[in-house]
């Protein structure tokens, strides 16, 4: 019929060329074209090569539906990996269809890939479409295969070490270089300086800037310096790297027996704690989740102890938050006294750092590796075995399950898994994190997992200064605006919705396998209107961007100064008031080569590797139709002005919160 023009891209990363021979067939609606081999040119498919060819096909083909493109051995080079950015084919008659890709072919296979409108399948949908959808998800199913990972936690995918993972799920070569040079050239400075070696406790907190000076961030140093004050204390359960704890308490609860004389120093002459709970100035931090987690018995050869302790605290006429009591075990009684901010300096000190403690244990083990990094592998999985790559939901979600896959089997095997760096510097290592992670499945809900109703479930909608609340819902509403027009474009009406299956089977999946269908979480196993989509879709895209970067991107800032985020304690939880001394505070908290360590790991997690892409960064143009892509654009423009407004607030402030800056946030969990 005439001359299609075909233009092919090969990726710019460093080895996503090939050398084999390349052939392909177009398929419309009317037939498809004979098998053509392109040109074979040494240049035609080399990295970032973007090549024309002419192929002429005898047959009208109609509007074109499918590319299917090939690769065999040419001459005796040995196969290899090629990666393919798309395909672009100009028809006789001027009309473009383009064809994404952005994924890696292995040698000696044939792929089909489907023009670039997302499609929702319908009655009318065309068969070839069809097939090509069937064929491509059975495929994802063969290598993306669910396993049971831990009792009670969301299964994972079935893959013990990084190199059995699908090629396109892996690394590129830019990250794991720039992430494995930072792990170890972070490890080789700390073991050449003898920290690593050092089991010796320390024996005063100016020892502990040895190591501590060997690498700062922004504001880890502002944090040493500050760190013993009470404003910062409670500050950090709103700014801090776990805001996701307190709430708000309108009755003191029985198992911490809290009375109006206690805190009467702290609260002064004008007011009594009664008031201060009407008037919605109190708020809680309670751990039981840590009551019965078996402490790590094995670090340095010693055992460690844990606590599960409850933190009342006091919004001032000043609009801090600061701890008023404080009980270090979920049982009251004369061996578990309420610690209070006019006790000794040494007992009060020692109490904060044990809440300080716990807080890091539920921050690692719940609010970031669970509801972020275990949930991003459930989303990932899913949408690789339910949603084709031209389903718009799948175009709309991928950039942001981008690398999860690979930082989470790294997590299982080095840092997490058995004698992982958990089990040499945490108190939940050695069998507590995995009973951590079912007793935290057990509070985590749909409502916890969005945003706006977290907020309000606390009770936290108009506590002043919490920037985390603040700088997310703006994220959350940009979001939201974004899926809020993608949706709209591509469902026509919540019936539309209800009746795809391929989306239906994806929701019900990440139920299943995420969720372990408990009814109880409140997490849909199907969605039947346009709005619970949005919503639904709205939760997994800020899950794996805003709230990961929130609850890791500041690990260093605030764990770097051990003292502020112990990884575990070796002596007891003090019984009684009036024994503690800066001698028993030290005796409590971890060695130099266990800090040494946990130190290295928070700076690892914390450090920005390269081949980042931020928010809203869509360099991979899956979405072909011009108004999709203008919504593109609305958000990233909406990013911007709220990257500009938290940069200005940020000006001035001792202690800024940038976590949320969209410049900082990336598109998914790859740290």
């Amino acid at each position: 019929m005439g001359i299609y023009k075909v233009k092919i891209a090969t990726g710019k990363y460093l080895c996503a060329g090939t050398s084999d021979q390349v052939s392909i067939v177009l398929v419309g609606v009317q037939g498809e074209s004979a098998k053509h081999q392109l040109p074979h040119k040494w240049n035609n498919f080399k990295p970032g090569a973007v090549t024309d060819f002419d192929v002429n096909i005898e047959e009208d083909l109609g509007e074109l539906l499918v590319v299917r493109l090939s690769t065999e051995h040419y001459k005796k080079f040995k196969m290899d990996a090629w990666h393919c950015q798309y395909v672009d084919v100009t028809c006789p008659n001027g009309q473009l269809y383009q064809f994404p890709f952005y994924r890696w072919i292995p040698g000696l296979t044939t792929v089909e890939i489907p023009e670039g409108k997302g499609i929702v399948l319908a009655g009318k949908t065309h068969p070839v479409i069809q097939q090509q959808r069937t064929l491509e998800l059975e495929k994802e199913r063969e290598t993306h295969k669910w396993k049971f990972y831990s009792e009670g936690a969301p299964h994972c995918i079935d893959v013990a070490e990084v190199k059995d993972l699908p090629p396109n799920d892996q690394f590129s070569f830019l990250k794991r270089s720039s992430f494995g040079y930072s792990v170890l050239a972070t490890g080789f400075e700390m073991k050449l300086k003898g920290f690593l070696d050092n089991q010796d406790s320390w024996s005063n907190l100016e020892d502990i800037k040895l190591v501590f000076c060997l690498r700062k961030s922004d504001y880890s140093e502002e944090v040493s310096e500050i760190w013993k004050e009470d404003h910062f204390f409670g500050s950090q359960y709103l700014n801090g790297i776990n805001p996701m704890l307190i709430r708000k308490c309108f009755k003191i609860p029985d198992n911490f027996p809290v009375s109006d004389g206690m805190v009467a120093a702290s609260l002064g002459t004008s007011t009594n704690l009664h008031k201060e709970l009407e008037n919605g100035n109190i708020f809680l931090a309670d751990y039981k989740i840590l009551h019965g987690v078996p402490a790590n018995s094995s670090i340095n050869g010693k055992q460690q102890y844990i606590a599960a302790p409850m933190c009342l605290l006091w919004k001032n006429p000043q609009d801090q938050l600061l701890p008023i009591a404080i009980q270090l075990s979920q049982t009251p009684g004369e061996n578990n006294p309420i610690f209070l901010p006019n006790d000794s300096e040494s007992d009060w000190l020692l109490a904060k750092i044990w809440v300080r403690n716990s807080d890091f244990q539920v921050h690692q083990g719940d609010t970031h590796l669970l509801r972020t990094h275990l949930f991003a592998e459930v989303f990932n999985v899913a949408t690789t075995r339910q949603l084709p790559m031209g389903h718009p939901v799948h175009k709309l979600i991928i950039p942001h399950v981008r690398f999860t896959l690979e930082i989470n089997v790294l997590a299982r095997s080095q840092l997490i898994g058995p004698g992982g760096l958990f089990d040499q510097v945490n108190v939940t290592g050695k069998g507590g994190l995995p009973i951590l992670l079912r007793k935290a499945m057990d509070g985590v809900t749909y409502s916890s997992l969005c945003l706006p109703d977290n907020i309000q479930t606390r009770g936290l909608e108009s506590i002043p200064n919490y920037l985390f609340r603040d700088d997310g819902m703006k994220i959350w509403l940009a979001v939201e605006s974004f899926v809020s027009n993608i949706i709209h474009y591509y469902y026509e009406s919540d019936a539309v919705v209800s009746a795809d299956p391929e989306l239906q089977a994806w929701v019900a999946e990440i139920f299943k396998e995420g969720f372990l269908s408990y009814k109880s979480s409140g997490m849909p196993s199907s969605l039947e209107t346009k709005s619970s989509l949005i919503k639904f879709l709205t939760m997994v895209i800020f899950t794996c961007s805003a709230q990961h970067a929130a609850v890791n991107n500041g690990q260093f800032d605030f764990y770097g100064w051990m003292p502020n985020g112990a990884s575990s304690m070796k002596t007891s939880p003090p019984a009684a008031k009036e024994v503690s001394t800066p001698q028993t505070i030290m005796d409590a908290l971890p060695e130099v080569n266990t800090t040494t360590l946990g130190m290295t790991t928070v700076w690892v997690l914390s450090d920005e590797p390269r081949d980042r892409r931020r928010l809203g960064d869509y360099p991979d143009v899956r979405f072909t139709e011009e108004v999709p892509q203008k919504f593109i654009k609305d958000f990233q423009d909406k990013l911007v002005e709220i990257s500009k407004f938290i940069n200005e607030r940020n000006k001035g402030m001792y202690l800024p919160y940038p976590y949320l800056d969209p410049k900082g946030i990336e598109n998914s969990v790859s740290v």
